[in-house]
């Protein structure tokens, strides 16, 4: 384990949003299967969305109604499924196991963290305003921050300006390849939360990240058997 008074450089963790640190998938599915609803449309099961929710509310409404894009009604129904999305923000949402016990820790190692999401700031902020983190986070980069999102590498150097640390001193931990192309075009390390939203058909080993996590829990190993890399 790292001695926190050796001298290295600081060190941060972000994190991406759902997916990673809270597990929104039924709030989010819910929504979508209320607005089938009023559509009068039955609803989908719910190992159908889940894998979907990390590519955000665009493909949610793309399996949700078998629509293209560039349909005329797509747009409407996408901001009609985040009205309801927001009325129901975190009615069934909560962090995956071990993350509460994993940013405690991450306490005690004087680490910062940080979170990193392409959700907008106007769910955002709601969303971690009702389920807190203890500590909370040093730095909350929505999706409408900046003028780009992932996997646009601005958000994560915005992030680890923010907190005083040098890109290359942080690590990004997403359930998305946007989120890994990010994390090493900032010139980060970044790991694959696996217990995320992923499917069948995605293969996260390919998709060169530098760890995969089948738990959160598993980060605290990963960071004791890297800490002579981070720390030189």
């Amino acid at each position: 384990m790292r001695d926190v008074d050796d001298g290295c450089s600081p060190l941060a963790v972000l994190f991406d949003l759902d997916g990673t640190l809270l597990d929104t998938a039924r709030d989010l599915a819910g929504a979508l299967n209320s607005l089938r609803a009023a559509h009068g449309l039955v609803a989908l099961p719910f190992t159908a969305i889940r894998p979907l929710i990390t590519h955000g509310s665009a493909a949610l409404i793309r399996i949700g109604f078998e629509l293209a894009t560039d349909d005329p009604r797509f747009e409407p129904l996408r901001l009609q499924f985040l009205t309801e999305y927001r009325a129901r923000i975190a009615a069934e949402t909560c962090p995956f196991e071990g993350i509460p016990a994993l940013l405690d820790w991450l306490r005690t190692q004087r680490m910062q963290w940080g979170i990193v999401t392409n959700k907008p700031a106007w769910l955002t902020g709601p969303l971690v305003a009702q389920r807190p983190f203890t500590p909370p986070p040093a730095c909350v980069i929505s999706g409408d921050t900046l003028p780009v999102q992932k996997p646009d590498p601005a958000p994560l150097l915005y992030a680890a300006q923010t907190l005083g640390v040098a890109a290359k001193d942080c690590l990004y931990i997403g359930d998305a390849a946007r989120d890994v192309e990010a994390g090493r075009r900032a010139g980060m390390r970044t790991l694959v939360a696996c217990y995320g939203y992923l499917s069948d058909t995605d293969k996260p080993e390919t998709w060169g990240a530098d760890g995969l996590l089948n738990a959160p829990l598993d980060l605290r190993a990963w960071l004791q058997r890297q800490w002579q890399t981070f720390a030189g």
